[in-house]
């Protein structure tokens, strides 16, 4: 008996910045024990007062809990939120980015079907696309990313849908979401969008007229490194779908992690703003650097995307990626040089990441393998965190020293 979770709670507050909303949207002013934060409902189970609240809820679906892998309050607040700071109608909040993704592609295929993804999308989720989509017969199309000729070409009378990110991992190559829109119209077409580097800070690409959109609540949105969480968001047929194959997949996020991110979220705004201000500024100290050979950064002119990231988003984002001078070995002794950096795989949080994709991502490909998809011997990608720029700054300059 897998009912949906009670009905989404609209509030009549007036709409206010997004700093604001990120503390209070999807939530009640009053709660639980006058509570100020909202409450941890750390139960895999719901009970019933008597057999008519059971009917009353088996008749409708709504107004009460039955089972954590179905809903929970606590999820509940975190799904309204982010909903409402993406501008989306409905939001299914998941165990990890990547259960978000899986969850959401299969809730809308079937065998038979044909998808269309772009070639710099993330790795794990081109092998899943690539791989383990055959075994249910649905045919997988990989495009060139920014080839839009291409990759209208590539939609056949049985696509489902085109899927891809904005800004890519690890180049930050911007996606012109308008013109996607246009030509999955055309083709009667879904659009997926990843926006887990942008943010809905930076980019909410709903307003574009993409259909759904997937977040690794783990980077910017919780901020703090320390909790796995993911969500898709968008209209409300489309998420019912994918919700009720997420009731039978199991990818649930425990409300203790749905907690944490309801702590992150308030912080939201202004931990995005810094960085992209902190990140503009270490990318512009970097690209007028004698031993760095480019660097990658949306808000750069230099950035081969520069106007079409200026023109849909409000920032650059967090994350930097450049190339360095010289060999492996080199790169290897500007990375064991820095003492502020951590050499770490994610982003997104307070303290500053560094990683060199060669190393940690591509360890397992030949080096052929890895510069045919642009993974070279000295391409870094740093996140930066919330240290002051200057510290930063100081960190790198420690290290390329070393080259």
């Amino acid at each position: 008996m897998a009912k949906t979770s009670p009905k989404r709670r609209k509030t009549d507050k007036p709409k206010a910045s997004m700093a604001t909303r990120a503390i209070h949207a999807g939530e009640d002013r009053r709660k639980f024990a006058d509570s100020l934060t909202t409450p941890i409902i750390q139960t895999s189970t719901f009970t019933f007062k008597n057999s008519k609240e059971i009917e009353d809820y088996t008749r409708s679906g709504k107004g009460h809990y039955e089972y954590g892998r179905y809903g929970n309050p606590t999820a509940t607040i975190a799904e309204q939120r982010l909903a409402d700071l993406e501008g989306a109608e409905d939001c299914v909040v998941f165990s990890s980015g990547m259960s978000a993704i899986t969850t959401t592609i299969l809730s809308l295929v079937q065998s038979g079907d044909h998808i269309v993804i772009t070639d710099d999308s993330y790795k794990k989720t081109l092998e899943f696309c690539r791989s383990y989509l055959k075994q249910f017969s649905i045919a997988c199309t990989i495009v060139g990313f920014g080839d839009y000729d291409a990759l209208e070409k590539a939609i056949r009378p049985n696509t489902r849908f085109i899927f891809s990110e904005s800004p890519t991992n690890p180049y930050l190559n911007i996606f012109d979401l308008f013109k996607i829109s246009k030509i999955a119209e055309r083709h009667g077409v879904l659009t997926l969008i990843d926006s887990t580097f942008a943010t809905p800070y930076n980019q909410r690409p709903l307003e574009f007229g993409m259909d759904l959109v997937l977040q690794s609540c783990t980077k910017y949105l919780a901020g703090h490194n320390d909790i796995l969480a993911g969500a898709v968001l968008g209209r409300f047929d489309l998420v019912d779908k994918i919700r009720n194959l997420h009731k039978s997949m199991g990818g649930t996020i425990d409300p203790h992690c749905c907690y944490l991110l309801l702590r992150g979220l308030k912080t939201f705004a202004i931990r995005v703003a810094q960085q992209n201000e902190t990140a503009l500024a270490v990318a512009r100290h970097l690209e007028g650097h004698p031993k760095i050979k480019q660097v990658y950064y949306p808000f750069l002119e230099s950035h081969p995307h520069y106007k079409v990231a200026t023109e849909q988003m409000a920032g650059g984002g967090g994350v930097v990626t450049f190339t360095t001078k010289g060999t492996l070995t080199g790169a290897k002794r500007f990375l064991d040089a820095l003492k502020l950096c951590y050499i770490g795989p994610s982003l997104g949080g307070v303290e500053t990441l560094i990683t060199h994709p060669a190393l940690v991502s591509y360890y397992n490909y030949s080096r052929k393998e890895r510069y045919d998809l642009g993974i070279t011997d000295t391409l870094f990608r740093l996140a930066v965190g919330l240290e002051d720029v200057e510290d930063i700054i100081a960190d790198l300059e420690r290290g390329l020293k070393q080259l």
